[in-house]
């Protein structure tokens, strides 16, 4: 019944034990199946970490809204949505972050640098996804709290709250590793809030605090991965690129072309909504409208855009 064969026993990716052909013995493999299911329940089941962690659920809904552009997947995109609401509704109390939470119950701990920034770039990338400036307005509050709380008086950050508990050294660590620092994701996430509303002073404190991890960048340049991309997204302006697209995608076959041609670029800060979906409080897409009734894109650094194009080969000749 179980024998060697060269395609195997079991189907391919089969969550439970299916066999690829009917057994001799039917009433036989269903007995051995219960006693080895009885066998493994006496058996201790390993340990698993079911909290939710804000900073790691703000990197996955940044995952998730790329992946639904890039794959078209609206599962993912619809997924992100979700994820920001739970942290929107469970861990923002009484105007600050919470760290942790678990079965719908929000934990004491409060956010550390890492949780701010993640969650809000996580924010900016669903305020991009879904041209619905409540995620902007989100992540400015997470930004406003990470600018307030956790400077250092050398424009860099700390990585607790100025009011956190106290302790022998306030922790301060800007290195990237596997994923990105407290640091880097808020330098990052203060560039692309810049980019969106054209704000001074977030834009300044990106610039300022970047300032401050020269020398790990002259020194240990792997350790500065995220922080080096943003230096280079600011160097770029960054691009930031308005696409409108016509409400009726019969009239005008070129929208999703666009749209797909601005999702490509590298580190642009991109925005995509259709013509009734303009909201005015993402000072981005003020004034952009379609051409001649026609999808349109915008490329524009700092607010200041080139004339709009409706072709993709225009707006990849200007990138």
């Amino acid at each position: 019944m179980l024998g060697v064969t060269d395609t195997g026993t079991f189907e391919d990716g089969a969550s439970t034990l299916q066999l690829r052909a009917a057994p001799d013995d039917a009433a036989r493999w269903l007995r051995i199946q219960q006693k080895l299911l009885l066998a493994r329940e006496r058996r201790p089941r390993p340990a698993r970490d079911d909290k939710v962690v804000a900073a790691w659920n703000g990197l996955m809904i940044s995952g998730l809204v790329r992946a639904g552009q890039v794959l078209e997947e609206d599962g993912y995109l619809d997924a992100a949505e979700r994820a920001g609401e739970l942290l929107w509704r469970l861990h923002w109390v009484d105007g600050r972050l919470r760290r942790v939470s678990r079965d719908g119950v929000v934990g004491e701990p409060a956010g550390v640098l890492e949780d701010h920034a993640c969650v809000a770039d996580g924010f900016l990338a669903l305020a991009q996804a879904t041209a619905d400036a409540e995620w902007l307005q989100r992540a400015e509050r997470l930004l406003d709290v990470a600018l307030e709380r956790f400077a250092a008086p050398d424009g860099g950050f700390f990585d607790t709250a100025d009011d956190a508990e106290s302790l022998v050294a306030r922790p301060r660590d800007p290195s990237d590793n596997a994923s990105p620092s407290g640091f880097s994701a808020l330098l990052n996430a203060l560039t692309t809030y810049a980019a969106l509303t054209g704000s001074g002073p977030h834009r300044s404190g990106a610039e300022t605090a970047l300032a401050t991890v020269k020398a790990l960048v002259e020194k240990a340049p792997r350790f500065a991965g995220w922080s080096l991309a943003t230096a280079e997204q600011m160097l770029a302006g960054p691009i930031e690129l308005a696409v409108v697209l016509a409400e009726d995608p019969e009239d005008d076959d070129c929208g999703d072309e666009l749209a797909e041609a601005a999702w490509a670029v590298p580190g642009a800060v991109c925005v995509v909504v259709h013509e009734d979906d303009i909201d005015p409080a993402i000072p981005l897409l003020e004034g952009r409208g379609l051409v001649d009734g026609r999808s349109a894109a915008y490329v524009c650094r700092n607010l200041v855009c080139q004339r709009p194009v409706t072709d993709p080969e225009e707006l990849a000749a200007l990138l």
